[in-house]
């Protein structure tokens, strides 16, 4: 044992002085995925979390950080962002999302992440330190470039770490879902909806035309999706027979994973109705999805429960949907859908308000939601729904050490992030906010 001790001692001392290697000493640590453990130590070592336990003692030569009176969590996830392709939005040059064609499986919006993009440094002060980014326009779908005719599949979402030097740094799922706008009818009228199209009827003769387009321009958005992956499947029976002659289509070769289950669709859907169509498609195609940015739960509960179909959850810091909706509305949501036995995230959808996802949470759980699911909504949940569990969204052994310590809750706005570290290397809080804060602080 004393041989085997000495071996795990010099493994240690090798790489004491690496940047990804530290030992976090007497802080209350807050797994997520077990109860919290106080006045315990953390040893991060090549990146990962080593051990947890009272125990502990620090290698040698090892960087301490002391936490004592501070806390231990698992770094955010925001499940729903165009972080590093979308800059200023209203500058074109600076948005590389929302690309032309209906259907546009095989774009990987990894490649187009920008690193130096200033988004990155804003979010990582406020404890994100990983999020899906998304190749459609911010809110799902969107007309492409100019937006003439609706975009279906806009491509593929990666799942990034917030810092890196290049895109191939920051990966950690390149392929996490395949982006599907879903058709919809539209709302029930109030803010920026639509009147339903038997109200429209009764209105009269042109307010029922324009109910019956709509519901024939669904029908026929619904019907082109099913037969680009009724075409994807032929092209998957003719590539598994070795058809002769058999063309390769790059659009439909990013289909296979999504046609063998391996990779999810991320299908927007804002209301119970158009969530219901959409598990009836992704049973009729045999495909996995994910729901993304639903506004109202409605009778569809039960369904999404039965499937086991996650939801990612935009902004609970939001008006109402509808003029006659409750005030609460926007903020109550989450704990619909916790009661309804449905697993969920959070994502704020567009680049401007990724920096509050903690506070989003914290609303959701000021309106019903328990704290403790509030927190795993924004880590274990989104690790769980993307499929790397294994590797993010908690404070285990083994894991990837993707951690952040702070002076108290990290849903409470007044708490302060003193320490962020993704990938076992800790990253500076600093953004070109607090540049210019230093800069103009120090003006005489």
């Amino acid at each position: 044992m004393r041989f085997v001790g000495l071996i795990l001692g010099c493994a240690v001392a090798a790489f004491a002085g690496a940047n990804d290697t530290f030992f976090i000493r007497n802080a209350d640590v807050y797994p997520v995925a077990a109860p919290p453990e106080k006045g315990v130590s953390v040893l991060v070592q090549d990146g990962k979390i080593a051990e947890i336990g009272a125990k502990l003692v620090a290698p040698k030569g090892i960087k301490v950080v002391d936490a004592k009176g501070m806390r231990v969590y698992p770094g955010f996830i925001d499940s729903a962002t165009n972080l590093g392709l979308q800059e200023i939005q209203a500058v074109r040059e600076t948005v590389d999302a929302g690309e032309l064609g209906e259907f546009m499986p095989q774009l990987l919006a990894l490649h187009s992440v920008n690193p130096e993009s200033e988004h990155f440094g804003v979010v990582r002060v406020n404890g994100i330190t990983s999020a899906i980014t998304l190749p459609g326009l911010s809110g799902g779908g969107g007309g492409g470039r100019g937006g003439a005719r609706a975009q279906f599949i806009s491509g593929q979402a990666a799942l990034i770490h917030t810092t890196g030097w290049t895109w191939e740094d920051m990966s950690i799922a390149r392929d996490a879902a395949v982006e599907l706008s879903f058709p919809s009818l539209g709302g029930r009228g109030g803010r920026g909806g639509g009147l339903p199209p038997e109200i429209a009827e009764m209105l009269g003769e042109a307010a029922g035309a324009s109910g019956a387009n709509a519901r024939r321009t669904y029908e026929e958005g619904i019907a082109k999706i099913n037969q680009f992956f009724d075409d994807a499947r032929h092209y998957k029976a003719a590539k598994d027979a070795h058809t002769a002659g058999l063309k390769t289509d790059l659009k439909f070769e990013a289909m296979l994973p999504v046609l063998d289950r391996k990779v999810p669709l991320a299908v927007s859907a804002a209301t119970a109705e158009t969530m219901k169509d959409a598990i009836k498609f992704a049973d009729r195609q045999g495909v996995r999805i994910v729901i993304m940015g639903p506004r109202e739960l409605g009778d569809a509960g039960p369904e999404l429960k039965s499937h086991n179909i996650p939801v990612i959850l935009g902004r609970a810091l939001a008006l109402p949907e509808h003029e006659d909706d409750s005030y609460d509305q926007a903020m109550a949501l989450a704990n619909q859908f916790y009661k309804a036995g449905v697993k969920f995230a959070f994502g704020t959808f567009t680049n401007e308000f990724v920096r509050n996802l903690p506070f989003q949470a914290a609303a959701a759980s000021g309106f019903g939601l328990p704290p403790d699911e509030a927190l795993k909504a924004i880590t274990i949940n989104p690790a769980e729904i993307w499929g790397q569990s294994a590797e993010l969204g908690s404070v285990e052994k083994g894991k990837v050490a993707d951690l952040i310590v702070t002076n108290g809750d990290p849903l409470e706005i007044q708490t302060k992030i003193e320490h962020l570290y993704i990938k076992g290397q800790e990253v500076p809080l600093t953004n070109k906010q607090t540049r210019l804060f230093e800069k103009y602080s120090a003006r005489q």
